[in-house]
């Protein structure tokens, strides 16, 4: 019985690990946007330029996790400022594909969560 189950519980094991990652790092989302396109994923990093304009609905603000940077458009709540180290989920979108490049990616933010340094 236990080996019959032995190999089960090693396929599981593999597949599982070959699952889209929810933590990934900037850089596999640009590298490989279709890959992580409409699913939503976290990603830490340093703010590095935010942008927002009282009464406006939409507000962008661009994170670092040391691998590259995206861009994050929020909907609701404040903008964080240059240099807060965050901890952002949200759904990964991009407007265009042009020549294999992606034009446009960023995440739709869901939730931030602000990280002490």
């Amino acid at each position: 019985m236990i080996r019959k189950i032995a190999p089960l519980a090693l396929s599981l094991a593999l597949l599982g690990g070959c699952a889209l990652s929810s933590h990934p790092r900037i850089a596999d989302l640009k590298y490989n946007p279709g890959r992580y396109q409409n699913h939503t994923v976290t990603v830490d990093g340093v703010v590095t330029s935010s942008w927002g304009v009282p009464l406006m609905p939409v507000k962008l603000y661009k994170v670092d996790d040391g691998t590259g940077e995206v861009t994050v458009i929020a909907q609701d709540g404040r903008v964080p400022s240059k240099g807060a180290h965050v901890s952002v989920k949200g759904r990964v979108n991009e407007f265009a594909t042009f020549g294999g490049q992606s034009l446009g990616l960023h995440l739709r933010q869901e939730h931030i969560k602000f990280k002490s340094r």
